[in-house]
């Protein structure tokens, strides 16, 4: 663990991408293997895909309820796709942080865009792009998870999607999963030194190193 003595405030670490470009295999990876990380479950109004357990996955609400809670305030962050709405409960957040967790989101841009604008200093955001769009199309195919009207509506908005790389901290090109998964490891350990991160180097510095002379 790096710098374990000094206190530290968590991240958000934000991976967008067009659907089937991989975010969610790195996502799970990220999760699997780093063990400060607290996933960010979203509520949705969109139905639940084969195998996605309500809670875990996604809070799956429906318009109505969905509404009723961006009315109140509840979301960090919120968004519609492809006629779904999308949005990040706000407390859950603020808590991990406060605990130096580090918070882990599977959004697209538009919801990336908000975390931008409210949460700057806590922000670290990853695009994750294709190779090529027949790539793109050939995974969204193989994953076999949504119908060909699902997927030729993905493929219509995918480059809309791509266009928004210069919003975001990071690009990576995902042609080979484990390369990209490093990637992100890579950047992560960048970013869990800087100074404005760990809030309790001050203290370390004065109490720890006091007596050292330049």
């Amino acid at each position: 663990m790096i710098n374990s003595q000094i206190k530290k405030r968590g991240l958000l670490l934000v991976l967008s991408s067009p659907s089937g470009t991989g975010k969610t295999a790195i996502a799970h990876k990220i999760l699997e293997n780093d063990k400060n990380f607290f996933l960010s479950v979203s509520a949705t109004t969109r139905k639940p895909r084969p195998g996605e357990v309500d809670g875990k996955d996604y809070f799956f609400v429906g318009y109505e309820k969905f509404q009723e809670m961006v009315k109140n305030g509840e979301f960090l962050e919120h968004a519609e796709f492809c006629g779904n709405c999308y949005g990040t409960p706000k407390k859950p957040i603020e808590i991990a942080l406060a605990a130096g967790k580090d918070v882990l989101f599977d959004i697209e841009w538009q919801g990336a865009r908000q975390l931008a604008e409210k949460a700057r200093d806590d922000l670290v955001s990853i695009s994750i792009l294709p190779p090529s769009l027949e790539e793109l199309k050939n995974r969204l195919l193989n994953r076999q998870q949504d119908s060909i009207e699902v997927i030729e509506n993905r493929m219509k908005t995918a480059s809309d999607e791509a266009s928004h790389y210069n919003e975001y901290d990071y690009v990576i090109i995902n042609e080979d999963l484990e390369e990209s998964i490093e990637a992100v490891r890579s950047i992560l350990i960048s970013e869990r030194l800087k100074k404005n991160r760990q809030l309790g180097l001050k203290d370390f510095v004065e109490n720890k190193l006091k007596g050292i002379k330049k």
